[in-house]
C-alpha cells in the first residue's frame, strides 16, 4: 500500500488510492461533518468500498456512467468516490433542473443507475415512459434505500484501472442557453486541482466548510482537492450567511470556497464582526463577478487570504487573483496560473496586442475532454493557436494591463450593440453599485426601434436604503457617456440566480415588458 506522500508526489494518483491510504494511516480522523453525524477516514473508505462493490455487483463496470441528483450529504459524498472506486464515471445533477431536463441529461450520459432523493424521484415520474433505469434512493422513502442496496460490510469491490485521461465525472452546463451540455472532465484534469492545492494550504490538519451544492465544479474543486490532502470537509445542506459563520466558528474552519453573492451576505451581516474567524489560512472564489469594493471589505474584515479564480468549468487556462497580496488589483482577476497560457483574440481569431481588448481563450494541463456526445459544440468551443496548440474558448471580453493582470469586461453574449457601439454591462454595473442605496444590480440589452439594442438595469437596494426609480437612473445617466445611458431602470427584490450565485440575465432579458404608454 503507497502512502499518502508518496502518492501525492506522484504525476498522476487517483482519489480512491488517497482516501485509502488516509483510512490506514488517521483511521480515526473526521473526514465528513454533516449536521450530527461524521464519517472518519475509515468509515468513509468502508463505505466507499461497499457502494463500489454494490455498483459492480448490479452490472456497473468501468467507463460506464452513474447520476447522483439530491442534497449533499455523506451518502452523496461517499457515493461518488465509490462511483469513482468502482472505475465509472460520476454524473452530478442538479436538483433544479426540470424533469425533461433530468431526463435529458440521464439519456444523454447513458447512465446505468441513479442515486436521488424523494424529491427528484418525484420530479423523473412525471416522465418516467422516457426513463427506465434503476434508482436508488440516497434519501427518502424511495426503495431501494440507500443502507439496504449497498453490499455487505466488509465487501470490496474488484480492482480497477483508471489512467489519467479517463473521464472522472462528466457535469453539465447551466442550461440557460439551451439544453445542457455534458463536460467531460478526465482525472488528470481534476489531479491538477489536487497538486495545486498545497499552494493553498489545503492539508491534513484542514478544515474547509462546503456551502455550495455538490454538483458544481465550483464545489468540487475545493471539496476534492480538501479531502485528497487529507482535512475534514463539514458539509452545509443549504447556504444562510449567519449559519456559515457559525458552523466556520464552531469547527474552526480554515478553508471555504464560496461564490460571490454568499460574501456579499455574509459581509451584510451587522454582527458580521463578532464571529471568531482567526482560524481561516485562506478564503477562495469563482464562478462569477467578484466586485473589488467586496473583495477590499473581505480583505481588510475576514481573517486570512482571498483568492479568486477565472475559470471554467471546461477547463482551459485561469487567472488566480490573490487579492491580500495586490490590494491595487483589485478590479483585475489576476494574473496566468503556472503553466497556464491565457491569450486574448479578436472577431477574426488573431491573438491582439497587451492592453488591446477581445475574447479570453485559455490552454493548460487542466482541460476538458469535450463535450459529450457533441463533437460540433467541443470544436466551436476550442481555438487552435498558430503553433497548432489547442486553446478553450470563455466566451469572456478582457484584456491584459500593463502588469500582466486580466481585466475582465462581460460575456461576449451579454454585450450591448446599440446603433453600433459595443456598451458593456459590467461598466454600468460598476457606476450603479456605487450609488450608496445599491446593494447589487444587473444591467441588460433590451430591445429598441431606433438603436438595435439599449441598456436597461435592475436594481437591488440595501435594507432600509430608498432612492426614486427616476433619480437613480438620472444620476446614472449624469456619470456615463451618452450611448452608455440608462433607457430603462427598474429597483427589484432580488435578481434572479442559479443554485451556485450567477444572475441570469438571460431571464431579465426574456422577463422585460416595455412600460405601459
Amino acid at each position: 500500500m503507497t502512502n499518502s506522500t508518496d502518492l501525492l508526489a506522484m504525476t498522476f494518483a487517483t482519489m480512491p488510492e488517497l482516501i485509502r491510504a488516509y483510512a490506514n494511516e488517521r483511521p480515526q480522523h473526521t473526514a465528513i461533518v454533516d449536521g450530527e453525524r461524521t464519517l472518519t477516514y475509515a468509515q468513509l473508505d468502508e463505505l466507499v468500498d461497499r457502494t463500489a462493490a454494490a455498483l459492480q455487483r448490479d452490472g456497473v463496470r468501468s467507463r460506464d456512467t452513474v447520476a447522483i441528483c439530491g442534497p449533499s450529504s455523506l451518502e452523496y459524498v461517499a457515493t461518488f468516490l465509490g462511483i469513482l472506486r468502482a472505475g465509472a464515471v460520476v454524473c452530478p445533477l442538479s436538483p433544479s433542473s426540470t424533469p425533461e431536463q433530468l431526463a435529458a441529461m440521464v439519456r444523454d450520459c447513458g447512465a446505468r443507475l441513479i442515486f436521488l432523493d424523494d424529491a427528484v424521484s418525484a420530479a423523473l415520474d412525471g416522465v418516467s415512459e422516457k426513463l427506465t433505469l434503476p434508482r436508488v434512493a440516497l434519501e427518502g422513502r424511495a426503495n431501494p434505500a440507500f443502507d439496504g442496496w449497498l453490499a455487505p460490510a466488509g465487501a470490496r469491490p474488484s480492482p480497477v484501472e483508471i489512467r489519467p485521461d479517463g473521464a472522472f465525472n462528466i457535469i453539465y452546463s447551466s442550461g440557460t442557453t439551451g439544453m445542457p451540455k455534458g463536460i467531460v472532465q478526465p482525472h488528470q484534469q481534476r489531479w491538477g486541482h489536487v497538486r495545486r492545492a498545497e499552494n493553498n494550504g489545503y492539508g491534513p490538519d484542514s478544515v474547509t466548510v462546503v456551502s455550495t451544492p455538490l454538483y458544481s465544479n465550483t464545489t468540487l474543486v475545493s471539496l476534492i482537492p480538501a479531502l485528497a490532502r487529507g482535512g475534514t470537509v463539514v458539509l452545509m445542506r443549504k447556504f444562510d450567511a449567519r449559519g456559515f459563520l457559525e458552523l466556520a466558528q464552531k469547527y474552526r474552519a480554515t478553508h471555504a470556497m464560496l461564490v460571490p453573492v454568499q460574501y456579499r451576505r455574509i459581509m451584510d451581516l451587522p454582527d458580521f464582526d463578532t464571529f471568531d474567524l482567526s482560524s481561516f489560512q485562506m478564503k477562495t472564489c469563482t464562478s462569477a463577478p467578484f466586485a473589488a469594493d467586496l473583495k477590499a471589505d473581505i480583505v481588510k474584515r475576514w481573517p486570512g487570504g482571498l483568492i479568486e479564480f477565472f475559470g471554467m468549468t471546461e477547463g482551459g487556462g485561469t487567472c488566480v487573483l490573490e487579492a491580500h497580496l495586490y490590494p491595487d488589483k483589485l478590479h483585475t482577476v489576476g494574473k496566468p496560473a503556472p503553466g497556464h497560457d491565457i491569450r486574448v483574440i479578436d472577431e477574426t481569431g488573431k491573438e491582439v496586442a497587451r492592453g488591446e481588448t477581445g475574447e479570453v481563450v485559455g490552454r493548460s494541463p487542466a482541460m476538458m475532454n469535450g463535450y459529450h456526445n457533441l463533437p460540433q459544440k467541443t470544436a466551436e468551443a476550442e481555438w487552435i493557436s498558430p503553433e497548432g496548440e489547442r486553446f478553450i474558448r470563455t466566451g469572456d471580453v478582457g484584456r491584459f494591463d500593463e502588469d500582466g493582470f486580466m481585466v475582465l469586461g462581460d460575456r461576449k453574449k451579454d454585450m450591448i450593440i446599440s446603433g453600433g457601439f459595443n456598451i458593456y454591462p459590467s461598466d454600468l454595473e460598476a457606476e450603479l453599485v456605487k450609488h450608496p442605496a445599491v446593494s447589487e444590480c444587473a444591467v441588460v440589452g433590451i430591445p429598441s426601434r431606433e438603436w438595435g439594442e439599449t441598456p436597461a438595469a435592475f436594481v437591488v437596494l440595501k435594507p432600509s436604503a430608498s432612492v426614486a426609480t427616476d433619480d437613480l437612473k438620472k444620476w446614472l445617466n449624469s456619470k456615463v457617456g451618452k450611448m452608455q445611458r440608462l433607457s430603462y431602470l427598474e429597483i427589484v427584490p432580488s435578481l434572479p440566480r442559479s443554485p451556485i450565485g450567477k444572475v441570469l440575465k438571460r431571464e431579465l432579458r426574456d422577463g422585460f415588458k416595455p412600460p405601459a404608454g
